[in-house]
């Protein structure tokens, strides 16, 4: 089957967190014989910051960010079996939307792809006019990346016909236990993009930490960062590409995940920095959220904190043996029960009963 899938980017992770997920899912779906175009424009510098090349398990497509390139990938939607809109691509969202209805054959399953669902459902539930919540009759199904219960519950309160959360994950081949690399050298190391709806998390877990913990040193990696005030005993490393995150979750003593407000809220939400820290067998320390134990057990494969002095606190008592145990711990439970092979097979469970019904139809 054919997967026209329009997202914000496959070949960099630039401004784009959602990169790794969508590779590790769709990689998985290509093995398993589903012919994969991924569209994307040339928006916010992503080209420039290339992760990847473009992949041979899947057609790459990027399109100038104009009207009319865009008009011009959508028309190829009507080729495939299997229409994907994910949000955040960042230009033309409502347009791409309206045009994979538009633009679907018949048969085709269509789907509108969350990666970032609670911050999604809170506009849709301020916009009466929301793209989405006008989408969701024509729709076929909602996936999440994220949310559990109270997102599917939402979606399906506003007329999706139905929702199905698809949980980050690990792929084994592209995150994995390496050697430490004194660039990374550090006691905590924080990753991810400075944004208006994590970063008085940050401050709190992480920056308030690193003012109690004077003696100790603290790394931030990620775009937007270099005018934040900052303690002296944080350093900013800028930009990590995806090549260098196993050296960055391997190196330090521990790593830390902050949530984003909207996902910390709703919970059942782990980041996809939580799999790829897991798999390189790092100490995680995470703020609490709700239905954290479905994924990791606290004290024994992840530290969770509910706030800057919890972590510190955990720090200040984490002997590198501990450290090592509950990584090790870590890696153990998501090769066993959370990768991108298992998230596959769940997404292919999804499409395959699709077609049958689709034949049956017919």
């Amino acid at each position: 089957m054919k997967i026209a899938f329009y997202g914000s980017s496959l070949v960099s992770s630039y401004w784009n967190g959602a990169a790794t997920y969508y590779r590790g899912i769709l990689r998985d779906l290509a093995q398993r014989g589903y012919q994969i175009s991924f569209y994307e424009p040339d928006a916010f510098d992503r080209q420039k910051h290339r992760d990847i090349d473009a992949p041979d398990w899947a057609r790459s497509v990027v399109y100038p960010a104009t009207e009319e390139a865009m008009r011009g990938v959508l028309a190829e939607a009507a080729e495939a079996d299997i229409i994907v809109k994910a949000n955040g691509v960042g230009v033309f969202d409502r347009e791409l939307l309206e045009g994979i209805v538009e633009h679907a054959a018949p048969h085709a399953l269509k789907i509108f792809w969350d990666v970032d669902a609670a911050a999604t459902l809170d506009e849709m539930r301020a916009d009466a006019d929301h793209p989405v919540r006008r989408a969701l009759p024509d729709l076929d199904a909602v996936f999440t990346y994220g949310g559990g219960p109270p997102v599917v519950n939402a979606y399906k309160g506003f007329g999706a016909a139905d929702c199905v959360p698809v949980y980050n994950a690990l792929d084994p081949t592209t995150h994995f236990p390496v050697e430490p690399d004194p660039r990374f050298a550090c006691d905590l190391a924080f990753l991810g993009n400075r944004l208006p709806d994590r970063e008085a998390r940050v401050e709190e877990f992480f920056l308030k930490a690193a003012e109690r913990l004077p003696e100790q040193q603290f790394l931030i990696g990620g775009n937007g960062w270099e005018t934040k005030a900052m303690p002296g005993n944080v350093r900013h490393r800028g930009h990590v590409y995806t090549a260098e995150h196993n050296a960055f979750n391997c190196t330090p003593r521990a790593v830390l995940n902050v949530a984003r407000d909207s996902m910390a809220n709703v919970g059942f939400s782990p980041a996809t920095r939580v799999f790829e820290a897991a798999g390189a067998a790092a100490c995680l320390i995470t703020d609490a959220w709700e239905g954290i134990e479905q994924f990791l057990v606290p004290d024994e494969e992840v530290l969770v904190a509910r706030d800057g002095q919890d972590v510190a606190d955990h720090l200040a008592a984490l002997t590198p043996e501990r450290a090592q145990a509950i990584g090790q711990a870590a890696l153990r439970r998501v090769l066993a029960e959370h990768t991108y092979t298992l998230r596959g097979a769940q997404v292919d469970q999804l499409f395959q009963a699709h077609a049958e019904r689709q034949r049956e139809v017919a």
